[in-house]
């Protein structure tokens, strides 16, 4: 009889589970799978003669989630995206002075290449350069395809003409000693006000004395002028002739040119040897291989107090806003996007303004070699390219 009773309340227990209703059945919940192209193409300059290595290549879906990669020393890029229309960015630097954007349609598990002409990186930017006697930046940046207008000292003491460019090229000599000696004050406000507010600027060679004073040949540490703290640089003319063997080790700059050592030619005898430098000021770019001295210093960190906020080159007009955004691996990346989109990019942790540097500065490049004006120093020129499009 027990026996019985058992098998009764088991064919129960079944028949009342067989009468559960669909509703109650378990559902499996799967993510819907998110359908991708590729799009590939070269970042050329403006006029399509070299390759642009470095530049980041993005775009986002209609969440704002990033799609992001860099193109190879060649220039070459493939970049993965979701499938539809979709606005291409194409960036060096934080992308405030040199930018392109594409329209573009990715196409389920398709690669669409790009034509040349849409992956060219274009000028934003308004570009100075200051006449010297032994550079002329100005040759290669018309050799990219770019343009530069040729400005003086007394423009530089003019913070009204100085405040319409975005960046400026400080060829070496051109701070010529014994030539308007009574416009350095200004200039020396006139490029910290600059540079506080965004403009950012290039200077090889004898032209330290722009940042850190002096004359157009800097022989101690301790010189009046400039806009930088003697604490924070200090170069000297005792470089002398001959080729010297550098290494690059800065990884973004490595991976844009596609090597990380080069042969120097110093050609010219006295040239400013950097004697020492704040490391938490300056980031080394290129340095000497064998003793390890900095040879290529660039910074964003420039801040002094009582400086005015004076809008800068085209910062008044722009429909775009730099940010900080973060991509897998806790890799930063500085872009810029169009202001609309902030809000929501801020929405998924992205911050306004670059991920580094202080709040408001731009760049300070200075290289103690420079492009000659008899001709090119080797492969050095590649670098100074780099330079150009990432100021």
């Amino acid at each position: 009889m027990r026996k019985f009773n058992l098998l009764f309340i088991f064919i129960i227990l079944l028949s009342l589970g067989g009468c559960r209703s669909e509703s109650e059945t378990p559902v499996e919940i799967t993510e819907s799978v998110i359908k991708t192209g590729k799009l590939s193409g070269k970042v050329m300059s403006q006029n399509g003669s070299k390759p642009i290595g470095g530049a980041s290549v993005f775009t986002f879906d209609e969440k704002y989630k990033i799609y992001h990669t860099l193109s190879d020393s060649e220039g070459n890029f493939v970049l993965e995206a979701p499938v539809g229309a979709k606005t291409v960015y194409i960036q060096t630097g934080n992308g405030s002075n040199f930018r392109t954007e594409i329209s573009a349609v990715v196409k389920d598990n398709e690669t669409v290449n790009l034509t040349a002409n849409q992956t060219k990186l274009n000028q934003v930017a308004k570009i100075a350069y200051v006449k010297g006697s032994y550079d002329k930046i100005e040759d290669i940046i018309t050799n990219l395809g770019y343009t530069a207008t040729e400005i003086t000292n007394a423009d530089l003491a003019n913070i009204n003409t100085l405040a319409q460019y975005d960046i400026v090229f400080l060829n070496c000599g051109s701070r010529n000693y014994g030539a308007n000696q009574s416009l350095y004050p200004l200039i020396d406000t006139n490029l910290a006000i600059f540079v506080a507010n965004g403009g950012s600027i290039y200077a090889s060679d004898w032209d330290v004395s722009y940042l850190v004073g002096g004359t157009d040949n800097t022989n101690n540490c301790s010189l009046s002028g400039g806009f930088v703290p003697d604490s924070k640089l200090c170069s000297k003319n005792i470089g002398s002739t001959g080729l010297l063997a550098a290494s690059v080790n800065n990884a973004g700059l490595t991976a844009a040119l596609g090597f990380n050592t080069l042969n120097i030619n110093y050609d010219l005898g006295a040239w400013q040897k950097i004697i020492n430098y704040d490391p938490a000021y300056w980031e080394v770019l290129v340095e000497d291989a064998t003793t390890n001295e900095a040879l290529m210093l660039r910074t964003n960190q420039f801040t002094a107090t009582g400086i005015p906020n004076t809008p800068i080159g085209n910062a008044p007009n722009t429909t775009f806003t730099t940010v900080c955004i973060t991509l897998p691996g806790n890799i930063q990346i500085s872009i810029s996007v169009p202001t609309v989109a902030v809000p929501y990019l801020v929405a998924l942790g992205a911050t306004v303004g670059p991920c580094s540097g202080a709040s408001g500065s731009g760049y300070i490049y200075y290289t103690t070699f420079h492009n000659h004006a008899t001709g090119n120093i080797g492969n050095a020129g590649v670098i100074l390219q780099y330079v150009i499009v990432n100021l």
